[in-house]
């Protein structure tokens, strides 16, 4: 059972065999443990929720931030992370939604410790300002859920000229993480505890070719497609947490880093789509067999974030809280580091138009 320095299980209760069995609570616990240790395949599904997901696990010595947490899974996945004793960070672009957000989680969880603290992705100096603000306001940060996003939205710059899906879904969460890295590892090392990042994605990455990863292809107003874009964005969480598990990986760092697709849910990041009312009707009428409800479209990143059976696993994209393989272009070594050094290259030009305004 988890303890104050550990969210993982006793290496008793990870062995190959089921463990004989001890008398009351003790027993159903040890054997909760064997089942765990068999993997989420067995276990686990495209039916499960977040709360069933995390039941047992003991979160309360651990700190979270979880972006996109005022609405949809992001909000479901703060609810449940407190609800397993964690303190939950909300940003929030505006404090006064983000205390709104708050009180409604409260309101079912009172003992519930979350924070709000006011940040936008898609504006780089905002980014900069919150991490500023929380690594000078809170000691630890042992969980970084990078939940946020914008979906097929038409064409338009962030405040630092990128197109937006690409500022807000990937380079916002890229600065934003970079930023903590520093605090997570420190927290790591002094709690003995793996840090865990964790980048939402989409099955939607399956769609970019990965060949956008430069601003004027980004920024070509003339070629858009809001879903390629979106595509790209996603392609781009996938690769971001693969080049970081690996950098960190080789820095001999105790954080795993992952990748998800949460499944199909109706939350307001479709808001932009523009389907005739008529057509969408019969197509929800049709996708309803195959459309998570927000509870159990939060479970694989509260799987990611809580779960034992993950120890040690990085640099993996998991889809119904089991591990599968993503496109060819999401498993390329090459355009990994090419996305970075280009993610890098973009933060250095918007830091400098930012000293010259």
């Amino acid at each position: 059972m988890a303890n104050n320095n550990s969210i993982h299980l006793p290496e008793e209760e990870r062995s190959s065999s089921p463990p004989p069995l001890r008398e009351g609570s003790e027993a159903a616990m040890q054997l909760l443990g064997w089942l765990w240790r068999l993997g989420a395949s067995s276990v686990f599904g495209s039916s499960s929720t977040a709360e069933q997901i995390t039941e047992g696990v003991d979160a309360s010595h651990l700190t979270a931030i979880v972006t996109g947490a005022t609405n949809g899974i992001g909000k479901e996945t703060a609810r449940v992370l407190a609800l397993r004793g964690a303190t939950v960070i909300i940003p929030s672009r505006t404090l006064d939604g983000g205390l709104k957000v708050k009180q409604s989680l409260l309101e079912q969880n009172p003992k519930a410790d979350l924070h709000v603290m006011e940040m936008d992705l898609c504006s780089l100096d905002s980014v900069n300002s919150f991490a500023r603000d929380f690594n000078s306001s809170h000691k630890n940060l042992n969980i970084l859920i990078n939940n946020a996003g914008i979906m097929a939205c038409p064409f338009r710059l962030s405040r630092d000229g990128i197109e937006l899906q690409f500022a807000t879904n990937h380079l916002g969460h890229f600065l934003l993480t970079n930023l903590l890295l520093d605090k997570m590892k420190a927290t790591s090392k002094k709690m003995g505890v793996q840090g865990r990042i964790i980048n939402v994605s989409s099955t939607a990455h399956l769609r970019s070719d990965g060949s956008c990863f430069s601003l004027d292809k980004l920024n070509d107003q003339s070629n858009y497609k809001a879903f390629g874009a979106y595509a790209h964005s996603k392609l781009a969480n996938i690769l971001h947490a693969n080049e970081l598990s690996r950098r960190l990986q080789e820095e001999g760092c105790n954080i795993t880093v992952n990748s998800l697709h949460p499944g199909l849910i109706v939350t307001n990041i479709g808001r932009y789509l523009n389907i005739n009312p008529t057509l969408m009707k019969s197509l929800a009428m049709l996708a309803k067999p195959f459309v998570k409800s927000i509870p159990q479209g939060a479970a694989t990143t509260c799987y990611l974030a809580l779960h034992p059976s993950v120890k040690d696993v990085t640099g993996k994209y998991f889809v119904n809280c089991k591990e599968e393989m993503p496109s060819p272009q999401a498993r390329d070594e090459v355009l990994s580091k090419k996305l970075w050094e280009f993610s890098g290259e973009l933060l250095k030009s918007s830091s400098k138009n930012m000293y010259q305004k």
